[in-house]
């Protein structure tokens, strides 16, 4: 295990994977970038993250008790739990330079997941093709998704408002005329 690693790919397809999270309740942001170690690196966003029970049909159970108490009392509870987290692909590096589309095969089971550096975050969404994978996303809502993964970027360039405006044109060609559609996206954005 390296510095930094978040999760472990437990499934995968050339469009999304799966991975668990190294610590239980500790799944990266909804719309934050991360990135798969595999033949060449992944670049993907964030859209789901859930924990549940080891056992497929069996659903955790309430004690009525805090956590902390439950730690205390019955610790093997936890080791039945894992946390996952979902991500959507959005390009991959190639020799150096970031495709902005699917990669030629799927992350490989068992490679391990990081954060994105600032760099990264900036480099991949100075380009907006991440936009489009985000549109693609059928499992999240999309507006939720999009502006979640805006607001990360816009941080990572550190506030720029030249980027909410560029990403914001962006957004009207991609959208077109689902006006709805933009402006949820844009009042999620300014929250």
């Amino acid at each position: 295990m390296q510095d930094g690693e978040i999760g472990e790919v437990i499934g995968s397809s050339n469009t999304e994977f799966i991975a668990e999270s190294v610590l239980l309740h500790n799944s990266p942001p909804f719309g934050t970038f991360i990135k798969v170690q595999s033949r060449e690196t992944i670049y993907a966003a964030v859209f789901n993250s859930y924990t549940h029970s080891l056992e497929p049909n069996r659903l955790a159970i309430a004690y009525h008790r805090s956590e902390q108490e439950l730690r205390d009392e019955q610790p093997q509870i936890f080791e039945l739990l894992k946390t996952k987290f979902e991500a959507v692909i959005i390009g991959y590096e190639f020799e150096g330079t970031v495709r902005y589309h699917l990669p030629p095969q799927p992350p490989r089971i068992h490679s391990f997941v990081y954060p994105c550096r600032p760099l990264e975050v900036r480099r991949l969404t100075s380009q907006f093709h991440f936009l489009r994978s985000l549109m693609s996303v059928e499992k999240a809502p999309r507006d939720e998704l999009i502006a979640a993964a805006i607001r990360t970027a816009y941080a990572e360039h550190k506030g720029e408002r030249s980027f909410l405006v560029k990403v914001g044109k962006e957004l009207i060609k991609i959208i077109g005329d689902d006006y709805e559609l933009l402006s949820s996206i844009l009042r999620r954005i300014q929250d």
